[in-house]
This record gives C-alpha cells, structure tokens and sequence, in this order.
C-alpha cells in the first residue's frame, strides 16, 4: 500500500489495566492517499452511518452497515483488509473500530472528522449535511 502517515492512536485499557491494540487514526487527507493506490491496496471503508445519511453524501465503494448493526453482521466485514470506520464526524465510527478491535480485527482506523471532512477537506462536490 502506499505509505501513511501514522497518526497517534487511542489507547484502550481492559480491566486489568493493560493495553489493547490501539485504534489508528487516519486524516482524510492521509485516506485519499491510499486510494491513489492499487484497488487491491485499499482498504475497507465501513460507513456505519444511517441510510438516509448515506443517500445525502458518501464515498464510493463503502461497505454501509448501521452502527447498530454491525455485531450482527460481523460476517460481512473482511478480516483480510484493513478496515476504515467512517460516520459523519467521527463519532460513531470511532465506537465502532473500538468495537472492531475488540473482536479480532486489525488494522481498523477511525476516519477523523468523518465524511464533514472529506466534504470540506477533500471533495466538495461531496454534499455537507
């Protein structure tokens, strides 16, 4: 894949105390980058945001699953790929890679400031809600 800046992660603590692996954060300008890369190279964008806000804006090529559904639907998320939580600023998508995390799967990122972001740092053709 093509190389990322790496930003600082959140430190997740069990228990016990003791770290957990930590959610990535990932600017959407570091994300645009890595979709300049091979398709095979991208990752996962998993847009937990509700259908009518995904029918207002959106990034192509998402993996849409409502944050509310996503431990039912576990199956349908790649383990095989890194994995991009996105919602509309950041939010939800951050409680959701937690969430990823703690099920197993690695790398996940948190998209930062969300698809607000990307509509004003990235694509304005891209609708702000």
């Amino acid at each position: 894949p093509a190389k990322r800046a790496q930003s600082p992660g959140i430190l997740l603590l069990n228990a016990q105390g003791r770290s957990h692996r930590p959610l990535k954060l990932l600017t959407v300008q570091e994300l645009a980058e890595w979709l300049k890369s091979s398709p095979s190279d991208h990752p996962v964008i998993l847009d937990v945001r509700e259908n009518w806000e995904l029918a207002t804006a959106s990034l192509p090529s998402v993996l849409h699953i409502p944050m509310g559904e996503v431990p039912d639907r576990l199956g349908d998320i790649p383990r095989d790929r890194p994995v991009v939580c996105l919602c509309h600023h950041g939010m939800r998508s951050y409680q959701v890679g937690l969430y990823l995390l703690n099920q197993g799967y690695e790398p996940v990122y948190n998209l930062t400031g969300g698809i607000h972001a990307w509509s004003t740092h990235i694509d304005p053709q891209c609708p702000v809600y």
